[in-house]
């Protein structure tokens, strides 16, 4: 049995909206594994490119932290959450500074943003949520940035999260916007 599930999450509701949207997907595809053996996960990996966008996928860049490094986390059950586990490699990127690349999903209205996720696949639904919560990253800006539906790419201290409370796996603080 195949099971599909589309999450409707609001931006204007703000993060919490979208990162709850997340979560569900996450505890669905647990719940549905124990049940059954899917054809692919629900709500991992790094999102899916749709054929049909019309914003050319990511280019390979070796300033940035790539998103098969990120993608790459297992998961635990503990006490009804489901939580991250990430191997040395990605662990020993917490607190430092890094450049990420990816497309901005806006959590506020206007041109210009300073707290948005980046995701790893462009976006082929407003509503809906492109891959997992390995394929996201949570960035607060020192500046705004620009909205574009072309790649960003931004710098600045990256936290890889151990529970946090929105479902997210990593953030990036104090972040700048790099060309």
């Amino acid at each position: 049995m195949t099971v599909s599930l589309r999450i409707f999450a609001f931006p204007a509701m703000g993060p919490a909206c979208l990162v709850t949207g997340v979560l569900f997907v996450a505890l669905c595809t647990q719940m549905a594994g124990a049940q059954t053996q899917l054809s692919s996960p629900l709500g991992t990996g790094a999102g899916v490119h749709s054929p049909n966008s019309p914003i050319a996928p990511l280019v390979e860049r070796a300033d940035v932290l790539p998103w098969s490094l990120l993608t790459d986390v297992k998961s635990k059950t503990v006490k009804n959450r489901i939580l991250p586990v990430y191997g040395p490699e990605i662990t020993a990127l917490n607190q430092k500074n890094q450049r990420v690349q990816g497309f901005m999903m806006p959590l506020d209205p206007g041109e210009k943003q300073k707290h948005f996720l980046l995701s790893s696949v462009p976006l082929t639904c407003s509503f809906c949520l492109p891959g997992g919560p390995e394929s996201l990253v949570e960035v607060t800006t020192k500046t705004p940035v620009k909205y574009s539906l072309e790649p960003v790419v931004v710098e600045g201290k990256f936290l890889v999260l151990a529970d946090d409370p929105y479902g997210m796996y990593y953030r990036i603080t104090e972040a700048v916007a790099v060309k």
